[in-house]
C-alpha cells in the first residue's frame, strides 16, 4: 500500500510540464533570492567555491558550481580508483547471479540498467558502487581513473527520486530513470559510469570532448542531487576498502586496481 501511494504521488508531480516549470524557475533570475537561503539550509561550504555567493545569478548556477583549484586533491597513484563525485557511498559489492544487485529491497539487473544483455556482458560477476549525491553536494562528476571512452549512450525518460524513499518505493529508479552511460577501456578492462538523473530537474550535461580522460578530469554535471553507479568488470579491481554510508569526496580512493588494469 505504501509503495502504491508513493508511486501515485510521484506520478502526479513528475509530469513533463512540472519538470519544465521547475527547470525554468531554477534557471531564471527569479530564483536568485533563494541562493543564500539554499546555501545556509544545506550548509554549503562557500569558502571552497570558485565564486562568492552573491555572484551566482540563479539556483542552477549554484547547483553546478565549480570549486577553487586544489579543493579536491586527486590521489595520483596509478593503481587507485577514486570517487568521481562528492556524495555518500550508499552501497557496493559483487554482482550476484552474474548481473544482479539489491538496493532497499529491490533487485536490479544491469542488463536493464545498461539497456541490453550485450552491454551488460563485460560486467558479469563484476563489482558495483552506488554513490548518492544530495542537494548539498558538489554536483560535478570527474573521471575515476585514466582510460579511453569507448562508448556513451542515453536511456530512460522521466525519473523517480533517488533518495531513500525513492529507492525503496520507486520503480527500480537506478535502472529506469533517465541516465547517461560512459564506458571506459582500462587496458582492456571495462568500467561503466552510469549517471542517473533525479526527479523533475532531470539534467545531465557532458562537459568533455576527448576520448582519453585522466583521473580527476571533469566529465559532466548534474543539475540537482542524483546518483552515480560504477560498474567494474570482473578482475579490474584488486581490493576495496570503503565503508558503506560513508561520506566520500572527489579524488579520494575507493578501491585499488589490479596492476594489469592500470593505464600507462
Amino acid at each position: 500500500m505504501k509503495k502504491l501511494l508513493f508511486r501515485s504521488c510521484i506520478e502526479l508531480t513528475n509530469h513533463r510540464l512540472t519538470s519544465s516549470a521547475l527547470r525554468s524557475f531554477s534557471r531564471s533570475k527569479m530564483s536568485k533570492p533563494l541562493v543564500k537561503p539554499f546555501a545556509r539550509t544545506f550548509h554549503l561550504n562557500d569558502s571552497e567555491m570558485k565564486r562568492p555567493l552573491n555572484e551566482y545569478v540563479h539556483l542552477h548556477d549554484l547547483f553546478i558550481r565549480e570549486l577553487k583549484p586544489g579543493s579536491r586533491p586527486i590521489d595520483k597513484q596509478t593503481h587507485s580508483l577514486i570517487s568521481p563525485v562528492d556524495g555518500i557511498m550508499a552501497q557496493h559489492g559483487d554482482l550476484s547471479k552474474g548481473t544482479v544487485f539489491h538496493v532497499k529491497g529491490q533487485d536490479y539487473n544491469i542488463q536493464e540498467m545498461l539497456g541490453s544483455a550485450q552491454a551488460a556482458e563485460p560486467y558479469f560477476n563484476g563489482h558495483y558502487f552506488i554513490l548518492y549525491l544530495s542537494p548539498s553536494h558538489y554536483h560535478r562528476i570527474h573521471c575515476p581513473v585514466d582510460g579511453i571512452i569507448k562508448r556513451q549512450w542515453q536511456l530512460g525518460g522521466r525519473s523517480y527520486p533517488v533518495n531513500s524513499l525513492g529507492l525503496r518505493y520507486g520503480k527500480r529508479p537506478l535502472s529506469r530513470n533517465y541516465r547517461v552511460i560512459s564506458e571506459l577501456d582500462i587496458n582492456g578492462k571495462h568500467l561503466a559510469i552510469v549517471k542517473v538523473g533525479a526527479m523533475n530537474i532531470n539534467t545531465i550535461e557532458l562537459t568533455h570532448n576527448e576520448e582519453r580522460l585522466y583521473k580527476g578530469d571533469e566529465m559532466a554535471y548534474f543539475s540537482f542531487g542524483s546518483t552515480v553507479v560504477l560498474l567494474c568488470e570482473n578482475g579490474l579491481l584488486s581490493h576495496t576498502d570503503i565503508e558503506e554510508n560513508s561520506e566520500v569526496r572527489v579524488g579520494e580512493t575507493i578501491a585499488l586496481l589490479n596492476q594489469k588494469g592500470t593505464t600507462s
